[in-house]
């Protein structure tokens, strides 16, 4: 169940940073985060256990990816994401091991993302997994999760 937790909160951090810039309010980016995150979970969610157990991992990772997605879109803001969001492209290309920081000195929110371990997906598609902490109001949210390059060079989070 934490690995499902971690995953999920990795996916719609991501999804949550991409997606939260459509209105000015807190109220927007906490629904854009929820709804995110809840389909995230939802496909995390989906991967584990078979028949009925298939169905309440599902539920419960849609449940859950909707709280952290939620919580997130409520924390981050515009530039918050636009900080991210160069951190983890910077961290496509940097060398394994090395931590890209990003810090929003007037939100007071920062995070770091490490690639940690590279190669290829089943379709040929070079991937890296990462560890990422993202700091929101003093509290460390930590999550590992899986990226990989498509074939026009943009990046879109797996796992």
């Amino acid at each position: 169940m934490k690995k499902i937790a971690v995953t999920a909160l990795v996916a719609l951090s991501l999804t949550a940073c991409a997606q939260s810039g459509g209105g000015s309010g807190l109220g927007t980016k906490q629904t854009v985060g929820a709804l995110g995150g809840a389909a995230a979970g939802g496909v995390i969610g989906s991967q584990f256990g078979g028949g009925t157990g298939k169905l309440i991992t599902t539920g419960v990772g849609t449940l859950l990816g909707a709280y952290l997605g939620s919580e997130l879109g409520q924390s981050l803001d515009r530039a918050d994401e636009g900080y991210a969001q160069r951190a983890a492209t910077q961290a496509y290309a940097a060398p394994m091991g090395s931590t890209i920081q990003w810090n929003n000195p007037e939100s007071g929110n920062r995070g770091t993302i490490t690639p940690i371990r590279d190669g290829r997906d089943n379709s040929g598609n070079y991937c890296r997994e990462y560890q990422q902490t993202v700091y929101v109001g003093g509290k460390a949210e930590r999550a590992n999760g899986t990226a990989c390059q498509q074939p026009d060079g943009s990046w879109r989070i797996v796992s």
